[in-house]
């Protein structure tokens, strides 16, 4: 029986934050569920799907996965982009989540089944200052995590990105007309993180996996300043320590530390890794699933990597939704060398629009048995939380030029 798309539709909902939902119907009422959320520019993938996308999916065969996919990667001229490969992530989602539930099996079991009874995972730690960031990680270990990523403010500036100021808390996203510009000193910077990171490593003590974004704040010679001061800390890994566009830049830094190297949340298609892969540059490739196509193209990605004994942590923010949790779990079950799972959790009215039955228990996820990737939405409660626009800051350097991020 050919299972056919009858309806295609793109839900935008704010519950605490903007997500972007794509819901698809098949004819005999299969409902499938994907996520499509661009943190700062939603609309822009939303337009996409409802605009253009959406209207050729009518149709179309819901259990052809790997065409659908093919069709609208190759079979489109303007290739590849993070508004692209967001909008092909959800409708691989969602048709992927629909031959789950036509199977009445979890997605997982689809991809080979599983590689592992359970998925590391870690959260968020913050503070300002060094006792606030001390109570942030001690607090996450009494939550049951095993790994913790450590971010801190920096003496000197007013903001520091992801890093508020009283509260150990992690909010990237500004709501308003415009992003908020937050100073950068690359200097105090690499005065403070090496001490304050030694500090909560001696506080924590050897078990805990210990991990630091740098947020690609720099350039390679730092980055190598940086990672060889930080070699005694026994990080976890030290992530995007520089912008991954000009990939043979990481040459230098391999060349100058061991310290497990992790990149490519803003990646969009294998090509973005491609050297970074084959030269074995990185240890962690972060590709988020929704970003990167869907579980389609991001299982080819960790394929290929697993050739060079790289492994998968893909980026799992709350700015992403539970759907892409949920689709980033069942891969991870089913991957052998999928390592572990960034999991920040949600506020309590995200939970209103998405049941979801992944699971955290013992500092380790599972996405959970119900048939396809087990996140159900509820439409009436979306509706409720309308689109706020919302805005990723950005840095400038103390000079008052722009800074990457």
């Amino acid at each position: 029986m050919t299972r056919k798309i009858v309806d295609v539709d793109v839900l935008v909902t704010s519950p605490s934050r903007n997500f972007v939902t794509l819901k698809i119907t098949t004819d005999d009422g299969i409902v499938g569920w994907g996520d499509a959320t661009l943190n700062g520019r939603e609309l822009s993938v939303a337009s996409y799907l409802r605009d253009h996308l959406g209207p050729a999916l009518l149709g179309r065969d819901a259990d052809r996965i790997e065409d659908t996919w093919q069709y609208f990667y190759k079979g489109a001229y303007w290739r590849r982009g993070p508004v692209t490969m967001a909008a092909i992530g959800a409708i691989d989602l969602a048709l992927w989540d629909i031959k789950g539930k036509a199977l009445g099996v979890p997605v997982y079991q689809l991809l080979g089944g599983a590689a592992r009874d359970k998925i590391l995972t870690y959260t968020h730690a913050t503070g300002w200052d060094l006792p606030e960031l001390l109570d942030s990680v001690d607090q996450r270990r009494e939550q049951g995590f095993r790994a913790v990523r450590a971010q801190s403010g920096v003496p000197g500036l007013d903001k520091v990105y992801g890093v508020t100021k009283g509260a150990a808390s992690y909010e990237p996203a500004g709501r308003g007309a415009g992003p908020v510009e937050e100073d950068w000193d690359t200097a105090a910077y690499l005065r403070h993180a090496p001490k304050i990171l030694s500090a909560v490593r001696e506080h924590v003590g050897p078990e805990l996996k210990l991990l630091h974004d740098v947020h690609h704040r720099l350039n390679p010679t730092e980055a190598a300043r940086l990672a060889r001061s930080l070699e005694d800390v026994d990080l976890f890994w030290l992530e995007d320590v520089t912008p991954a566009e000009n990939q043979r830049l990481l040459r230098t830094l391999r060349q100058q530390t061991t310290i497990p190297l992790a990149i490519g949340e803003v990646f969009n298609t294998v090509w973005d890794a491609e050297l970074l892969i084959t030269e074995r540059l990185i240890d962690y490739i972060r590709t988020a699933v929704v970003h990167a196509g869907g579980i389609s193209h991001v299982r080819k990605i960790l394929a290929f990597a697993e050739v060079y004994q790289i492994k998968g942590a893909p980026h799992g923010p709350s700015d992403v939704s539970p759907i892409n949790l949920s689709a980033s779990l069942h891969l991870g079950l089913a991957t052998s060398n999928f390592a572990i799972q960034e999991y920040m959790g949600y506020d309590p009215a995200v939970s209103e629009v998405f049941q979801s039955s992944f699971r955290f228990e013992d500092g380790y996820l599972h996405p959970g048995d119900e048939p396809g990737l087990g996140v159900q939405v509820d439409e009436d409660a979306a509706a409720r939380f309308p689109y706020t626009q919302a805005y990723l800051p950005i840095a400038r350097e103390l000079d008052g030029s722009m800074k990457d991020w």
